[in-house]
């Protein structure tokens, strides 16, 4: 038997926005999923694939939670370019170098300070 197979065809809806206040059952559950012990520091960038909730991205700290059970990898690499096209100004310093050495912890598989956040 074989596992699923890519379909070219098949396209997701993947919606990046910010959080809302009704969004937090959704993201205690999503925090829970990935065994965090919260959500990541507000304010939040959410990604939605066709409606399901898989990933949030602190716009803080570039920290992140995301569906263990879904591949999300390319969804939070394009939540973080999205951060850093419309992060403000006063905060795009902070998150590009948050999101870089988050970034750089991934590459080399070591835990950076970022990272145990």
């Amino acid at each position: 038997m074989q596992g699923p197979s890519f379909n070219p065809a098949r396209t997701e809806a993947i919606t990046i926005r910010p959080e809302y206040p009704e969004d937090d059952p959704a993201l205690n559950r999503l925090a829970m999923l990935d065994s965090a012990d919260a959500a990541p520091p507000r304010p939040l960038l959410l990604a939605e694939v066709d409606g399901e909730l898989r990933a949030a991205l602190s716009l803080r700290d570039g920290s992140a939670i995301a569906d263990p059970f879904h591949p999300t990898a390319a969804t939070l690499a394009l939540m973080r370019a999205h951060a850093r096209q419309t992060a403000t100004s006063h905060g795009r310093r902070a998150a590009r170098r948050a999101i870089r050495v988050r970034a750089r912890g991934i590459r080399t598989g070591r835990r950076t300070l970022a990272w145990s956040r």
